[in-house]
């Protein structure tokens, strides 16, 4: 069309030049404006496609106000409510067992015989002075009644058989083994003819009516506990039998080694006595109940470059806000400072986000 004109106007008149050239003016600025759109339209294509590129598709929450409560898991070991482990004094060897495990016995009952004529018992020994003894006291006590001796050789007399008295029971007690307390034999760890070595538990005597699991907390867990404190206790053996109980003791000191603090917790045991002396259980505390507070999930808390935080959402897009945390039950978050209650999170899809990302909220909870 641009040549056509130029040949007219080569062979037109002058009034025909000047409308060829007005036609050729008007059709180059056309042509031009023509090109401009369509490269404008293609530069918006592209940065329309840019920017959906970029958005990043999350889940969101709100900060909300909750309830905390913070509970902790510890291991232990039972033992029964009152528990004594019967041990020897001295090296010698197992005549006579007299109970069997299970059985149920009284405080002061006989459990085990040692070889009274070993060579570290002294039995016989003081068995025979103690008779000796107690038959010189028959005699001056019949003389004292008579007149016939003093009240000072009476007394004498009389001092000298309580102390061969006492040495006999000493004598007696070491190789005649009773129970302290009443209860239920729960182990018996030696058999007749072997030799008891001193301080280790030959039998283990306990009242299961009620347990106690003794366990070690570190240090850092200590300002959270205190004497009746709720507790929860159960075996991986049985999950589902969980016993309620409440701390009963709190060591003063910490072990030395570990830096660790003995705690015991007492609990009933159940009708059948399904939990024994030695075996390793779980026990749940709670450390803290906070209510009241303002909390958002564990999911939305975020670091960048050492700082923890969260992304927020501000009209369609996230921007990083700096937060201080408090207690955690593994769920929520405690937020001390830097959130507000309704503000909006991201709590997935937060690896994706940089400051002033644009977003697209796939899923929101409450």
């Amino acid at each position: 069309m641009i040549f056509a004109n130029l040949i007219r106007i080569r062979n037109g008149n002058l009034f025909s030049r000047q409308v060829s050239l007005i036609v050729l003016f008007l059709s180059l600025i056309f042509i031009i404006t023509l090109n401009i759109n369509c490269s404008s339209k293609k530069d918006n294509g592209t940065t329309k496609n840019l920017t959906e590129l970029d958005t990043v598709a999350v889940k969101v929450s709100k900060a909300k106000i909750n309830n905390i409560r913070l509970i902790k898991t510890f291991t232990g070991t039972l033992e029964g409510e009152e528990q004594a482990n019967i041990v020897s004094k001295i090296p010698e060897r197992i005549t006579e067992i007299k109970v069997q495990v299970g059985d149920n016995i009284k405080a002061g009952q006989l459990l085990i015989v040692l070889d009274k004529s070993g060579a570290s018992s002294q039995f016989y020994q003081a068995q025979a002075g103690y008779l000796n003894a107690k038959k010189d006291l028959e005699r001056m006590e019949a003389l004292f009644k008579e007149g016939a001796i003093s009240q000072q050789l009476f007394d004498g007399t009389k001092t000298a058989f309580e102390v061969a008295r006492a040495n006999f029971e000493a004598a007696k007690n070491t190789v005649e083994l009773t129970s302290p307390i009443g209860g239920i034999v729960t182990a018996i760890n030696n058999n007749v003819g072997e030799l008891a070595s001193p301080g280790l538990p030959l039998i283990i005597i306990a009242n299961i009516q009620r347990m106690k699991i003794v366990f070690d907390v570190g240090e850092e867990d200590i300002p959270n506990l205190a004497i009746g404190q709720n507790s929860e206790v159960y075996s991986e053996l049985k999950p589902e039998l969980i016993q309620k109980g409440k701390i009963s003791q709190i060591s003063k000191s910490a072990d030395i080694q570990s830096r660790s603090f003995e705690l015991k917790t007492l609990f009933t045991n159940t009708s059948d006595k399904w939990f024994k002396p030695g075996m390793f259980c779980r026990v749940n505390v709670e450390l803290k109940n906070k209510k009241n507070i303002l909390t958002i999930p564990n999911a939305a808390v975020t670091v960048i470059q050492n700082t923890k935080g969260v992304f927020v959402i501000n009209g369609h897009k996230a921007s990083f806000r700096k937060i201080e945390t408090g207690i955690t039950d593994g769920i929520d978050t405690e937020i001390l400072s830097g959130l507000k209650g309704g503000d909006v999170v991201v709590t997935l899809g937060t690896n994706d986000l940089k400051e002033g990302s644009p977003v697209y909220i796939s899923e929101q909870t409450n």
